[in-house]
């Protein structure tokens, strides 16, 4: 349940000819430390760069986030994109209601993101396939400290 699909050492490198491979249309997206700094408002260029990339290539993308609203809101809009906030991951309530908003079918579509016991866990309940990409940089509260320290022998590596 912890063994992510496919890895990553970071959501840019994940092409669309790589998800077309897969037969992948659409990525449900982790917020924080997967497409920007821990509750960074602001997203780097990288991932702009790269979220241009995928919705040039018509593939359609969601943000799936833990967090509320105000959060993920704002974060959202800068990227044009349409949002699940509060998704209660690893539990599949949310990638349920973004697979329905997507219009697609679960076979086609993966969840991206850089924790094992949420977005991994979570993609593995809902029967979707995980892409995991290591964290942009480390969180240093002390209960991220922790789970990332529970995390590490479920850490897959780049092959």
């Amino acid at each position: 349940m912890f063994k992510p699909t496919y890895v990553f050492d970071k959501v840019g490198e994940i092409t669309p000819d790589f998800l077309a491979k897969k037969h992948i249309k659409g990525l449900l997206l982790d917020l924080d430390n997967t497409l920007t700094t821990h509750n960074n408002p602001v997203p780097p260029q990288s991932s702009l760069d790269w979220l241009a990339k995928m919705k040039a290539a018509g593939i359609k993308l969601m943000i799936v986030s833990n967090n509320h609203a105000p959060r993920v809101k704002p974060f959202a809009e800068q990227l044009e994109l349409d949002f699940v906030p509060e998704g209660k991951k690893p539990l599949t309530f949310g990638y349920t209601k973004a697979i329905a908003k997507l219009g697609l079918n679960k076979k086609n579509v993966a969840a991206v993101g850089d924790q094992i016991f949420t977005d991994v866990l979570g993609s593995n309940l809902k029967g979707i396939r995980s892409i995991f990409v290591f964290p942009i940089e480390p969180e240093t509260s002390l209960p991220f400290r922790f789970k990332r320290a529970c995390e590490k022998p479920f850490l897959p590596k780049l092959k």
